[in-house]
């Protein structure tokens, strides 16, 4: 089983988030992604790599490393706010860069993700239009746009993705730590509806800190913090049979390793954790 392999800057602690631990630079991400066996990577939040494509392109390939896209919050549930035209802007600059997907989230427009407000009829009409709108806006920049459901935004629980799957178009991120944060089995969703998946965020993670944020008695940054992300094969997601029934689907896209971190200085070692998820991960057959 050939499985298309990539990875990510949150695995080594960089974030969106304000204040999310140590940021490691670019250049030492890039070479243990190098080290670890790993030749596409996902940007990382706006800013990591530089903002011109050639330089950007140029980094990357320094360290044997292509752009497969990259995660994009966005307000989609406002009726008074139109996502589209920054959307469009960054799917074009995306394309430049040689991604193939625009990976969003349902923001809610604060910071973080340990909170969130509820969500009213009229947002949800808006979320969904804005979604299926979406998927339009990249396609013509030659991308592929999917929502990424996740702990704090706007799509998170079970019955959100429900209601995406029925009623919008656009295609999942299966993200299968945030899924089983939010009460979706990710093997039972993959199983159930492998057609709707384009992409693929691998996480495994520890159930009894997963719960706990689900009841809110933890926030999501305390939750990572305490290492609810574990290497892959050590926590709870099912794994093998993801990774199994995706490929038996016909699933040709990428598994990007993420176990988010929060580091706390430059003396941290994220490479062993990354190296313990692709050596697990190419011993599925």
């Amino acid at each position: 089983m050939r499985l298309n392999i990539a990875g990510a800057p949150i695995s080594w602690g960089v974030c969106e988030v304000p204040g999310w631990g140590y940021q490691l630079p670019a250049e030492r991400v890039l070479a243990e992604m190098k080290e670890a066996g790993i030749t596409a990577t996902e940007f990382g939040p706006d800013g990591y790599l530089p903002d011109e494509h050639e330089a950007r392109t140029a980094l990357l390939s320094a360290y044997g490393l292509s752009a497969i896209g990259g995660f994009v919050p966005v307000v989609l549930h406002d009726p008074d706010h139109d996502p589209l035209p920054a959307l469009r802007r960054t799917a074009e600059r995306f394309a430049e860069g040689g991604a193939e997907v625009v990976v969003l989230a349902a923001d809610t427009g604060g910071t973080g993700y340990d909170s969130r407000p509820d969500l009213d009829e009229r947002g949800w009409r808006s979320l969904l239009s804005n979604l299926d709108a979406a998927v339009v806006v990249v396609a013509e920049a030659g991308l592929t746009a999917t929502l990424h459901p996740h702990v704090g935004t706007m799509v998170e629980r079970a019955p959100e993705v429900e209601r995406v799957l029925a009623d919008s178009g656009i295609p999942l991120c299966l993200d299968t730590g945030h899924l089983l944060i939010g009460g979706t089995d990710p093997a039972l969703l993959a199983a159930r509806a492998p057609e709707r998946i384009e992409h693929v965020h691998l996480k495994d993670v520890e159930a009894g800190l997963a719960a706990r944020v689900r009841a809110g008695e933890l926030t999501y940054t305390d939750a990572v913090r305490a290492g609810m992300y574990r290497p892959l094969g050590t926590g709870d997601v099912d794994v093998p049979s993801i990774v199994r029934g995706l490929a038996a689907s016909g699933y040709q896209g990428w598994f990007v390793l993420e176990q988010d971190k929060v580091l706390d200085g430059p003396d941290a070692d994220p490479l062993a954790d990354v190296l313990s998820s692709v050596e697990y991960l190419r011993s599925i057959r």
